[in-house]
Formats: C-alpha cells, structure tokens, sequence
C-alpha cells in the first residue's frame, strides 16, 4: 500500500518539528513524491547528509511502503 502525503510529512515532522514540507505527488498514484523540506536542522550539514537525514527520519520506509521519493532540502530563509 503506497505511503500518504500525509503520513510522509507527519514522519517528516516528528524529527523536525520546525520543518516546512511541500509534497508533490509525481504520477498521481500516492507511490511517487517529490518534497521539498526545509529545516534549520540542516544547518552545517552538507547535501547528503540533510538526504540522509530526512531517510532517517522515515524509518527505513524508502525503497518499501515508499516506492520513490524526489529530494530536495534546504536551510530556512534568514
């Protein structure tokens, strides 16, 4: 069973509580997303390691319940 926009961005949110999350369903099928996460958490921390972070943060969902997920991260506007 595909993963909800809803349940991704509650996951999401659980590890960064400040974390803005916009979520694109890619194909229309609640089984590809694209999202985009913003979070102060990645502050000092290189690309991968902001990737990894939010694959963390979805408790090894990757790759199973979450079929494809399109990342992109970024650091809060000052």
């Amino acid at each position: 069973m595909p993963m909800s926009s809803a349940d991704i961005e509650r996951l999401i949110k659980i590890k960064f509580p400040d974390a803005s999350v916009q979520l694109t369903d890619l194909a229309g099928d609640n089984d590809h997303w694209a999202a985009h996460v913003v979070t102060s958490a990645f502050k000092g921390k290189s690309r991968v390691q902001q990737h990894q972070m939010v694959y963390d943060a979805l408790g090894g969902r990757m790759g199973g319940v979450l079929h494809a997920l399109q990342l992109t991260t970024a650091l809060p506007a000052d």
